[in-house]
């Protein structure tokens, strides 16, 4: 039974002017509540998961925070302060679902390949090498409808996002932005650097999971 001298402040639309529950948390609607987590967000999401609190409907991770979505009429518990404030590890990071994606690299599939390459001091067979030597881990979604953010990439192929977009992105590329690695799951713009494609559908609106990767999943990339 949880008592109500524990609880959270309840929830509240933002223009109300109620204090968050903590200085690392806002209110950004009146059932939506973000945590910032810097390089906790996918333990702390694994975390949670795992609990299956009753008031949370959704939690939607981002870079560096979680986004908290209450169920209509639930307000934030005494569990949910626990589970947000609890130490947290990195244990929990590499026991989502392992998926093996081919990837055809470089050519017309990959333009940015060659000049990647270059640009990390590598010929094209020793960069590919060193982005499929990678177990990546999803951590969060966004952009587009299924397109996973993919931690782990080397620093050593780290590349900034192209100064000009492309007009379309075929589905299926294999790119990269900054420190992550992404797949683009449905054609259209786009200014990450496209090193490849895959023949994988990463979303499916028919699909019972329409996303193929979820937050914490674990992928390796297979060359073709």
């Amino acid at each position: 039974m949880q008592h109500p001298e524990k609880s959270l402040h309840p929830r509240v639309k933002p223009e109300t002017g109620q204090p968050s529950p903590h200085s690392g948390w806002r209110w950004v609607s009146e059932r939506g509540l973000r945590v910032e987590t810097g390089d906790t967000t996918l333990a702390r999401y694994v975390a949670l998961i795992s609990r299956n609190l009753p008031e949370i409907e959704d939690i939607i991770p981002a870079d560096g925070s979680l986004l908290l979505v209450l169920r209509r009429g639930a307000a934030a518990s005494a569990d949910l302060h626990a589970a947000l404030v609890a130490p947290i590890t990195g244990a929990a990071l590499a026991t989502g679902t392992l998926h093996q994606i081919a990837v055809e690299y470089g050519g017309a599939a990959g333009p940015d390949l060659l000049t990647l390459a270059e640009q990390a001091g590598m010929d094209a067979s020793a960069y590919i090498y060193s982005h499929a030597a990678m177990e990546y881990t999803v951590a969060f979604l966004g952009f587009q409808p299924g397109f996973p953010y993919l931690r782990g990439l080397p620093c050593a192929l780290h590349a900034p996002r192209r100064a000009s977009p492309r007009v379309r992105v075929a589905a299926g590329s294999v790119a990269i932005g900054g420190a992550y690695s992404g797949i683009y799951p449905s054609s259209g713009p786009g200014g990450w650097q496209i090193i490849g494609r895959t023949a994988s559908v990463l979303f499916d609106p028919q699909r019972e999971a329409p996303a193929l990767l979820m937050p914490g999943d674990r992928v390796r990339f297979v060359p073709s």
